[in-house]
């Protein structure tokens, strides 16, 4: 990403639980006291996803914290929001959400030129041998860091 970007979230349990095969940049609808709320960081998307209907893109699972200072104004902190992306996009998402495993899954949140953004990933499930043998190899990484750091002093 560029020197204009600020990351509010990423979601790291994404990529241990899948295996992500495409990355989309989209834009989200949003109210003002939501964007308050994202430049605050209170957002939660532990088992957030998208999906295709209509033709559009809705986020689901998003869970944006009322702003305190809007009192009657304030937003529902539990609605779908729609996702700005181009059509031959979205066209290509939903031929590829539709085959077995697929599904949509927020992997990050940042501004952009001011503007909030989502990075969505296209992603598979993986087994629990797979996640197995992640916690393998990231274990043998750290050990030869240390070795590497034990050396060098």
């Amino acid at each position: 990403m560029s020197d204009n970007v600020k990351v509010i979230a990423v979601n790291r349990k994404a990529r241990f639980d899948y295996t992500v095969d495409d990355r989309y940049e989209a834009g989200i609808e949003l109210y003002g006291t939501e964007v308050k709320s994202f430049r605050d960081g209170k957002i939660s998307f532990p088992d957030a996803w998208a999906e295709v209907a209509r033709g559009e893109v809705w986020l689901n699972s998003l869970r944006i914290a009322e702003n305190p200072f809007s009192s009657v104004f304030n937003h529902d902190p539990d609605r779908k929001k729609r996702l700005l992306l181009h059509r031959d996009e979205i066209k290509r998402i939903a031929r590829k959400t539709e085959e077995k495993g697929y599904t949509l899954i927020p992997l990050s949140f940042y501004f952009k030129k001011g503007r909030v953004k989502v990075e969505l990933g296209l992603c598979k499930g993986k087994k629990v041998y797979d996640k197995r043998a992640d916690i393998r190899e990231r274990d043998i990484q750290r050990e030869v860091s240390r070795e590497f750091r034990g050396r060098l002093s």
